[in-house]
């Protein structure tokens, strides 16, 4: 809860006028506490895994229309049925795990620091600490993924999230509820070195959801922004992660490529895209006609 009770106490205590956008956050969150502004993460995680995958069920309810060739496992066909029946288990695990979660880890935030009053972060403060974020949230979580594709990881927690070898929106989240409390710990430790405001913090925990059913969409599109991010992996390449399953050593990463390239976990990957251009090529050669991408299931790709 701000600590004014008017506008005129802001600017006298910020000494300047509020911008319009710290105006338009003192009229929404004057009156309200801490602890419910920052329960608005359970309300945009609602939201977020409920509308963000639903063009993507579109997409694959219309492939006959010209999607099909985006495709990136165009063999694999999902029923309405089973995108609903993913869509019913993450909603169960939401209200079961992560909106309880949300509830109580609300100390957490405080002892940290994150800040909810005047003045409101510049753009750019938020810009370098949502890359931060991203920075320090993908290199644990790499080490923590490969941790999960160990024996143990895999066959008592993991596998939940890999029942999808050709992964869809609405399995982002999908998984068992250990590997969502651990998951949990890399997306809170940049906020925790780097503390911010709540916006910023509302901004990564949406963003970083985002992301996640961009990846796991089963879906190349051309023109998707992401690809002209640095090291960005995107769909096609944690769709292979999918694809080789249980034995995957690749692609461990969940957003950038970078370690997975340093520690060596793409090999398979990087073999795999080797082969398919050279199919490719010897396609365009024999004058065939090759659409949509798909996996060549040999025994050398599910090596690492």
């Amino acid at each position: 809860m701000l600590p004014f009770e008017t506008i005129e106490e802001a600017t006298i205590f910020l000494g300047r006028n509020l911008t319009v956008a710290e105006t338009l956050w003192f009229n929404y969150s004057a009156k309200k506490s801490d602890y419910c502004l920052y329960c608005h993460n359970i309300l945009f995680l609602f939201l977020i895994f409920s509308v963000v995958p639903v063009p993507l069920v579109f997409v694959e309810m219309m492939r006959s229309l010209g999607f099909d060739k985006y495709k990136i496992q165009p063999k694999v066909s999902l029923s309405l049925s089973d995108m609903f029946r993913c869509y019913k288990d993450v909603m169960r695990m939401f209200v079961l795990v992560v909106g309880p979660l949300q509830l109580v880890s609300y100390p957490s935030i405080k002892m940290i620091g994150i800040r909810t009053g005047l003045p409101l972060p510049s753009a750019w403060e938020i810009l370098a600490q949502l890359g931060v974020y991203f920075m320090i949230e993908d290199y644990t979580n790499y080490w923590i993924h490969r941790f999960l594709h160990g024996k143990w990881g895999y066959e008592k927690i993991h596998r939940v999230h890999h029942e999808f070898t050709a992964p869809i929106g609405f399995a982002a989240p999908y998984a068992h509820w250990a590997e969502v409390l651990i998951l949990g710990i890399p997306s809170f430790l940049g906020p925790a070195i780097v503390p911010g405001h709540i916006i910023t913090f509302w901004l990564w925990i949406a963003l970083r959801q985002i992301e996640a059913i961009e990846t796991h969409s089963g879906y190349d599109f051309p023109w998707t922004p992401t690809r002209y991010i640095p090291f960005y992996g995107g769909a096609d390449y944690h769709d292979y992660h999918h694809y080789v399953g249980g034995q995957s050593q690749s692609n461990f990463a969940s957003v950038f490529t970078y370690c997975d390239y340093i520690y060596g976990t793409d090999k398979g990957y990087r073999y795999h895209k080797k082969v398919l251009r050279k199919l490719k090529e010897e396609s365009r050669t024999n004058g065939a006609q090759n659409g949509g991408s798909y996996y060549v299931p040999t025994q050398d790709l599910k090596s690492e």
